[in-house]
């Protein structure tokens, strides 16, 4: 496997490790993605979460009822208006989930050594000997032997709150398994999980499809996070979908989170916008030395083909504790040092008691891993990749960056219509943000006119490094053709106010003039 080794070369002095961090009006370059839930969900939280440094919130719907997810997010909406600061929307669908399903909720309590019987049949009730699940087919899939693991967050920092099964008897459609561990289930509905075996249903289920069409479009969703995928016809037959209802600018994560998606993962990325690598699942599938392997392989050809890489399962700990353990902010800082440009943040915000300095205290690791980030060594990596001849689009960007990091400039900012010039000068990872100012434009056709635009700023989140502006002028919308002088000024003029620039320092600029795609530096008056 290529091994960028992106840390830095020389020495570092171990008295500066104590020096005060330099506080910058973006928390991190790095983008957290928040998961709202019960704890996460008040104008209040929401808001200082943004001001933490939450740049994208994740809905989960296999968790919480649409009318709990909308009002959440017209919760987010508020929070968005009175802090002035920009966020994206990403649902997170069920797809090929297995399911324990406890009608009355009540806590059920497993002993280690005990038997219980997983069933089909969902008429019947939960308890300790006892699991109903959403699946007729478990008992000719399993063997056994087989190991099965159940919890509402599958084996988080917490272990009480998740069990591990062993398949002892197969009785018709009924599975009888050996408990391993002893563990309390709250809620109700937990997810199962059978290590490596096949689940025969589609990856974008029904209820996905009626969440997306009612609740997605009416939101209209920045990102779908696909989960359980396995082949690169999930991820088409999902882009045909969300056509289909209208969200063709909704971009697609496709989430690997088990063996199949492992083995099929070069033809996924090549369909997919995104990556997650989500650790959870995966480490369930694979054996736990591995993950690390497969998580530095992912994120490495992300990172070439300048499509987003996300981890998640980063802090757990958090989700009941004010700090992280030491390894969990080694292993944040690590996922920064591999290339992530994103980490997501699951029950720490969810259900977690600290959902805000969860955001905060991850921001601040990833601020430090990006200051000793080897952004020369990978830059040559990245071009060396791309090979010759070299595409414009692809020239222009990389001599963007050049030009950024060889005038020493404080930003770079970017004129686009549609992300790509913005999120191809991001892949080089440059050392300084990167200020996608979004023209829109309209386009017409006999039928109807088309404003184009609009998804860009908020899908350049999830990019690390990457910030959106929007300029408030109206002649922005023409396309372009008009001078951008106006709007160079204004971006100027926000860079100036939001600290991201000050007097004397230079700027990259990347930008049309007339038909010639141009990068030209700028220096600030004093």
């Amino acid at each position: 496997m290529p091994s960028p080794s992106l840390f830095l070369e020389q020495p570092i002095r171990m008295a500066s490790i104590l020096e005060p961090s330099k506080t910058s009006f973006f928390p991190a370059l790095t983008k957290i993605i928040a998961t709202l839930g019960e704890k996460s969900r008040s104008v209040e939280v929401l808001a200082a979460s943004l001001r933490a440094g939450m740049s994208v919130a994740r809905f989960d719907f296999s968790h919480g009822e649409v009318d709990f997810h909308q009002a959440t997010l017209d919760n987010l909406k508020e929070a968005i208006k009175s802090t002035n600061k920009l966020c994206s929307v990403m649902l997170d669908t069920v797809g090929p989930e297995l399911q324990v399903v406890n009608k009355n909720e009540q806590e059920i309590l497993l002993e280690a050594d005990a038997t219980i019987v997983l069933t089909p049949d969902q008429d019947k009730e939960a308890s300790a000997s006892l699991l109903p699940i959403n699946f007729h087919g478990l008992a000719q899939s399993v063997n056994p032997g087989d190991k099965i693991y159940i919890g509402q967050y599958l084996f988080t920092g917490s272990e009480t709150t998740s069990v591990w099964l062993e398949v002892s008897e197969l009785r018709g459609e009924d599975v009888v398994c050996l408990i391993k561990s002893s563990a309390s289930l709250k809620g109700s509905l937990f997810t199962l999980h059978v290590s490596r075996i096949r689940v025969d249903l589609p990856t974008l289920s029904d209820n996905d499809k009626d969440v997306i069409s009612k609740w997605g479009v009416k939101n209209k969703i920045d990102f779908l996070s696909l989960s359980y995928t396995r082949h690169a016809e999930d991820v088409r037959h999902a882009r045909e979908f969300l056509s289909e209802v209208g969200l063709s600018q909704t971009q697609i994560i496709a989430k690997i989170e088990n063996i199949e998606g492992l083995t099929h993962f070069d033809e996924i990325l090549k369909e997919a916008d995104g990556i997650m690598v989500s650790r959870g699942n995966l480490a369930m599938d694979l054996p736990v030395e591995k993950v690390f392997l497969f998580q530095k392989a992912a994120i490495y050809m992300c990172n070439m083909t300048g499509k987003p890489a996300i981890v998640t399962r980063v802090v757990d700990s958090m989700t009941d504790n004010l700090r992280p353990t030491r390894a969990e902010a080694t292993d944040v800082a690590n996922a920064v040092l591999d290339g992530c440009d994103a980490i997501v943040l699951g029950a720490e915000t969810v259900r977690g008691l600290y959902p805000v300095e969860a955001i905060s205290m991850v921001c601040k690791i990833c601020a430090e891993a990006e200051k000793v980030y080897n952004q020369g060594r990978y830059f040559k990596k990245a071009v060396k990749y791309v090979g010759e001849p070299v595409r414009h689009s692809e020239s222009l960007a990389i001599s963007a960056v050049r030009a950024a990091i060889k005038v020493n400039a404080a930003a770079i900012i970017v004129f686009t219509s549609t992300g790509r010039t913005a999120r191809l000068i991001a892949k080089y990872r440059p050392t300084m943000p990167v200020l996608n100012v979004v023209i829109p434009r309209i386009i017409s056709n006999p039928i109807k006119w088309t404003l184009t635009g609009v998804f860009e700023p908020r899908q350049s989140l999830l990019v690390r490094g990457l910030f959106p502006f929007l300029p408030n002028l109206t002649h922005a919308a023409d396309g372009g053709r008009r001078s951008n002088e106006p709007v160079l000024q204004a971006s100027i003029d926000y860079c100036k106010k939001a600290g991201i620039v000050k007097p004397n320092d230079r700027v990259a600029v990347c930008q049309k003039v007339g038909d010639a795609s141009v990068v030209k530096i700028l220096e600030l008056d004093a």
